[in-house]
């Protein structure tokens, strides 16, 4: 499936600290009533959570690191889930020692420092995510 979009406004913003990172990014979009776009951002984190889906089992398991890490790309997209602005994004964060880390994005990533950019796409209409049956996930 394919739709044609041309670009919208584009936000430039920055995260509380202390703020969850998914859901602030969700909560913007939704205020600006971005309805389809793509994200991204740099910054920092004192915490993270985020998942790896295993194909064959059709789940996710989750990563979780209580230390700080730096956002090095945060990359996604936002569309309509169920009718509600959702941020699909996965990041790369790396430790004190440079060894990176990454996966999709998951609620429990706190921010230290995050500047994003939200970027709104104009088309006929939103893209809206529904299950698709043969990999188990949410898409386009």
């Amino acid at each position: 499936m394919e739709i044609t979009v041309s670009p919208g406004r584009r936000l430039l913003g920055r995260l509380a600290k202390g703020e969850d990172l998914l859901a602030g990014l969700e909560q913007r979009g939704a205020a600006a009533g971005i309805k389809l776009g793509a994200v991204r951002a740099i910054g920092a984190v004192s915490r993270a959570r985020f998942g790896y889906y295993h194909q064959t089992e059709r789940r996710y398991a989750f990563l979780e690191f209580s230390e700080p890490l730096e956002i090095l790309a945060l990359l996604g997209n936002v569309s309509l889930k169920d009718g509600q602005v959702m941020v699909h994004a996965h990041v790369t964060l790396a430790d004190a020692q440079g060894r990176a880390w990454g996966g999709h994005l998951a609620e429990g990533t706190l921010v230290f420092a995050c500047e994003y950019e939200i970027q709104e796409y104009l088309g006929e209409k939103p893209l809206a995510r529904a299950l698709d049956e043969e990999t188990g996930l949410f898409l386009w």
